[in-house]
């Protein structure tokens, strides 16, 4: 479904327009919020309605809620998920503060990186010709890498899980690379995080989605990388005492 929606020139050509000279933090100030939530619907990315912040709060009604302004409304958040442009409509100006969500392991999947990892990887897949899709980065320091999913198939037994398989009450336990994958979401841009954050598109949903074993090596070893560079600087910082 999600290649098919790449590799229309016609559809391609719209989301450009939609997105060409446009930046997703000027856009949601100016009405674009709309336009580029129904690009990503367009795209093939199931939404619905998540918090937003409300100072430096989540607009929920959780005391002390642990992923402020990240988490779906609602509870049935994966039925609900849907790309029907009506209804998208409908929730973005009757819920104009809202960020959106993505349903991820439907249609696609989301590898996410701390985002100095992220930047080297995506420059070296482009270096290499490597054919990469939409590319969000999120203002408290992660990058979003959307590719098509590993699927959902009938049989279960045909389902490969991963040990970077990440779902929201999980997220603390991946702190490098996290595979989005059936049963998770991620915010979709644009969106607003507390402290004037923001989660915003650096390649928008006119790019094709990739398979992910395609980006897979890069973003690891990008990601190794800067473990390694995270431990040296811990280690020059606590040098060990005899």
């Amino acid at each position: 479904m999600s290649a098919e929606f790449g590799g229309r020139t016609g559809l391609r050509g719209k989301l450009s327009q939609w997105l060409r000279g446009r930046r997703p933090k000027e856009a949601a100030g100016d009405g674009g919020r709309e336009a580029l939530l129904l690009a990503a619907a367009a795209a093939g990315l199931p939404l619905a309605p998540a918090a937003h912040p409300a100072g430096y709060m989540c607009s929920c009604d959780r005391v002390g809620c642990p992923t402020p302004a990240r988490h779906p409304v609602s509870f049935a958040w994966q039925t609900q998920s849907t790309t029907d442009r009506a209804q998208i409509e409908r929730w973005a100006r009757h819920q104009p503060q809202a960020n959106f969500i993505t349903a991820t392991g439907m249609v696609h999947d989301v590898l996410d990186v701390p985002l100095q990892a992220g930047r080297e990887a995506l420059r070296r897949l482009l270096e290499a010709g490597i054919e990469v899709g939409p590319v969000a980065e999120s203002d408290d320091g992660r990058m979003l890498f959307f590719t098509l999913t590993r699927g959902t198939p009938e049989d279960e037994d045909e389902w490969w899980p991963c040990e970077l398989d990440c779902h929201p009450e999980t997220m603390d336990e991946h702190p490098g690379l996290r595979w989005h994958c059936r049963g998770s979401y991620v915010l979709v841009p644009p969106a607003r995080l507390p402290g004037d954050q923001s989660v915003h598109w650096v390649r928008g949903p006119e790019h094709a989605l990739p398979d992910p074993l395609s980006l897979l090596e890069h973003l690891t070893d990008a990601c190794a990388r800067y473990a390694g560079e995270e431990a040296g600087h811990a280690g020059a910082a606590w040098p060990l005492r005899r």
